[in-house]
């Protein structure tokens, strides 16, 4: 008899940090479902995002290249369509390949392998966000401010919610679609979800889930600026952290508004999952859960992502297939570039090298869901260019051990094991000399700031000028209604828009001071 390949459902949430889930330790959100994939899954305890920044995180991982590999630099980006992705090896493999939501895959190929995407994009698919080093740091493509902070809250309805209930009922008209199919041919669906990325609004059903004056406030408080690192610096300006007062009640209304969110994916979650038991798709489902980047949510005073820090660049990954894979916690360093090769070596039962025609950055987990990760690399890479920044930046987690190399102003070096709030800085202790230069090899190897630094900015001219010459059409979003090239947020700021789309209307927070 034929053996039978797995299904995959392959879900992702936008800007969820793992220091925000109870698996890893959070001991204020509530999320029943995901804590029982995790509780019979593989949890990897130190999964990084490859560029704390949604675009570049998601190409990387469809193709297992590091991001600056493949010209990802910003959220206007290219994702090339000649670079192979996961995708396209499952097709090979005959599987059939669709996606329900969000992707921020940006330039005229909006499928990079999918057979079918069941909704339009939630962010613009153009070169509407390129960042622009000849205006300094506080450029901001997305107009992004501390005002989605401070006008946190509960809401009757906002953007995040329509986009997502959409994704939902998209992902699980889907699945029925797929167990009417009449072959045996196996799936893989891809469930991404715009929550909770901020404003960090939600419904009251699930704000008032959270006690209020229970959740707490950021550990670590605001780091003086004189204090903070060059990319902080850069972002205190980029973020207009100078022109707004951020209060503790604001912060707290962030971090509830996050939490609730977080709450409403684990329900739409236990939704889908209601509905793969329905089919008996279920039984040969492989569960894969992971999310694009973290958020800072206050942290250091810091918000949204952009960074390298453990709450912006620290990740969920569970791998749910009880039947298959002995639930265990894998401690070793990984990255989303590892999925890849992964994806295809479950298919192929470990023959992942045989097929693939490019090169790629990642080192399959597969052996890991067998409990032998021995040869394990046990290291994250993670690289920046975007919104704040003047400069490449890049990371290296290996072991306990984190290095950031941030556009060659500053180094910092952490021992994640003593410190894990990377509050010490351990770059010019003579002790660590050697653990330093060890983690500057590896970000070195063939990457060079000065010349990366080159290429990006002409990267940047070029698509700015196509832009503006172009006046931001066509849009290039995928089209599943006649309207989705007006829908949800196109050309224009991406707060603004859902600010606007809040039901009801909340007055929009005011810079204190006006430059």
């Amino acid at each position: 008899m034929k053996k039978q390949n797995p299904n995959f459902l392959f879900i992702m949430a936008d800007q969820l940090a793992a220091n925000a889930l109870s698996f890893y330790g959070n001991q204020t959100s509530k999320t029943p479902t995901l804590d029982q994939l995790a509780k019979h899954g593989v949890v990897f305890e130190n999964c990084y995002c490859n560029f704390p920044m949604c675009g570049p995180s998601r190409a990387s991982l469809h193709t297992g290249k590091m991001p600056f590999s493949i010209n990802m630099y910003d959220n206007a980006s290219e994702y090339r369509s000649s670079i192979p992705s996961f995708a396209h090896y499952l097709r090979f493999l005959d599987y059939r390949v669709e996606l329900s939501g969000k992707m921020h895959f940006v330039g005229p190929d909006q499928l990079h392998g999918y057979e079918k995407r069941h909704t339009t994009e939630i962010y613009p698919a153009n070169f509407a966000w390129t960042v622009d080093w000849s205006k300094g740091r506080e450029y901001r493509p997305t107009n992004l401010t501390m005002a989605p902070v401070i006008e946190s809250g509960p809401c009757i309805r906002s953007m995040q919610m329509d986009y997502d209930d959409e994704v939902t009922n998209a992902a699980k008209q889907a699945i029925y679609d797929l167990a009417r199919k009449k072959d045996d041919k196996p799936f893989f669906l891809t469930i991404s979800f715009t929550q909770p990325h901020s404003p960090f609004t939600i419904s009251e059903e699930y704000w008032d889930r959270y006690n209020h004056d229970k959740i707490e406030l950021p550990k670590i408080k605001e780091i003086p600026l004189d204090k903070q690192d060059h990319l902080s610096r850069n972002l205190y300006y980029c973020q207009g952290r100078h022109q707004y007062t951020v209060t503790d009640e604001h912060r707290r209304n962030a971090r509830h508004g996050y939490y609730g969110m977080i709450s409403y994916i684990d329900d739409q979650i236990l939704s889908i999952k209601n509905v793969l038991e329905k089919t008996g798709l279920d039984k040969n489902t492989i569960i894969i859960f992971t999310a694009d980047h973290g958020e800072m949510m206050g942290e250091r005073g810091m918000w949204y992502k952009q960074h390298f820090f453990e709450w912006a660049s620290k990740i969920p990954l569970i791998i749910y297939a009880p039947n298959r894979f002995k639930p265990s916690k894998i401690n070793k360093n990984v990255s989303l570039i590892n999925l890849l090769p992964t994806f295809i070596d479950i298919v192929t039962d470990g023959k992942a090298s045989e097929l693939l025609n490019q090169e790629i950055d990642g080192q399959s987990l597969y052996p890991s869901l067998q409990g032998l990760d021995d040869n394990l690399d046990d290291v994250a890479i993670s690289e920046f260019a975007a919104d704040g920044s003047t400069g490449p930046s890049k990371m290296i987690k290996k072991g306990n051990y984190k290095y950031m190399y941030l556009e060659g102003v500053d180094e910092l070096l952490y021992d994640l094991k003593t410190d894990p709030d990377e509050i010490k800085n351990l770059i010019n202790e003579p002790q660590y000399a050697k653990i330093a230069e060890e983690l500057r090899l590896i970000a070195f190897k063939n990457w060079d700031p000065n010349i990366l630094k080159k290429i990006i900015q002409k990267d940047q001219e070029r698509r700015l000028f196509i832009h503006k010459t172009t006046n931001g059409i066509p849009t290039w979003v995928n089209m599943v209604r006649i309207d989705d090239a007006e829908r949800y947020v196109r050309n224009g700021s991406a707060a603004d828009t859902k600010a606007k789309a809040r039901f009801p209307f909340v007055n929009p927070a005011k810079p204190d001071i006006k430059k």
